[in-house]
């Protein structure tokens, strides 16, 4: 059973995530506090962690750090409040795989995270192993490694590499990635792609220049060596 940790300080919010989750077949682990989330996270390995911002004794932004330091494979969704903005764009560069602002509908949040797990579950195509400058993507194994040192990555920062991989050459418009690679419809002002290209953009290193930005369109890479 898919077992999803559920991080948040409202009792009635867990409560009635809980029940949601239940529902839809899930395992539902809670914590309400940012040092018991990240030891449960570590302990537990959930496939998922919804994770809140605002927490006492941790905040989420750090669980979320120190979570993807330890355990980089554990997709997560922060909850924002409204308004959080600088939160939503620091979350997503220390490697959240979406975020939700409060309040939300709850289809809209079981929606994200049968995306975000779905992504999660999906195998890579078979033999694809591509290089560019000095970094080399391996698709059946998940490991991008940078000058022969191995680099991490958040789930969705591969999930976007590997969908740009398997596009090559092709310019890819903001509104196809976030439906295609989140599995959602674009909303104007959603800036989530924007921010996971320019981490992805850190991590490869300037001198790749793989993602290319069209102007007024969106992004493309330029042909692999595969």
């Amino acid at each position: 059973m898919t077992k999803i940790l559920i991080v948040e300080d409202e009792p009635n919010m867990v409560a009635g995530l809980r029940d949601n989750f239940e529902f839809e077949g899930y395992e539902v682990l809670s914590a309400y506090d940012g040092s018991e989330g990240l030891e449960k996270a570590l302990a537990t390995s959930p496939d998922l962690v919804v994770l809140d911002v605002m927490m006492p004794k941790m905040s989420g932004l750090d669980v979320c750090k120190q979570l993807k330091a330890k355990r980089p494979s554990i997709p997560i969704i922060m909850l924002t409040a409204r308004g959080q903005e600088i939160d939503k764009v620091v979350g997503l560069e220390l490697g959240a795989d979406d975020y939700v602002t409060k309040p939300f509908s709850i289809r809209e949040l079981v929606a994200r995270v049968k995306a975000v797990l779905r992504r999660s579950h999906t195998l890579p195509k078979e033999h694809d192993k591509y290089s560019f400058s000095d970094v080399e993507v391996d698709l059946r194994t998940c490991r991008i490694s940078r000058a022969g040192k191995q680099v991490e990555f958040s789930a969705m920062e591969f999930e976007l590499l590997k969908y740009f991989i398997c596009n090559a050459g092709e310019v890819l418009s903001r509104e196809r990635l976030l439906e295609d690679v989140w599995g959602y419809s674009y909303t104007g002002g959603s800036n989530v792609v924007d921010v996971v290209i320019r981490s992805l953009r850190k991590k490869l290193g300037d001198r790749s220049a793989v993602i290319e930005t069209v102007s007024g369109v969106g992004y493309r890479v330029r042909e692999l060596t595969s």
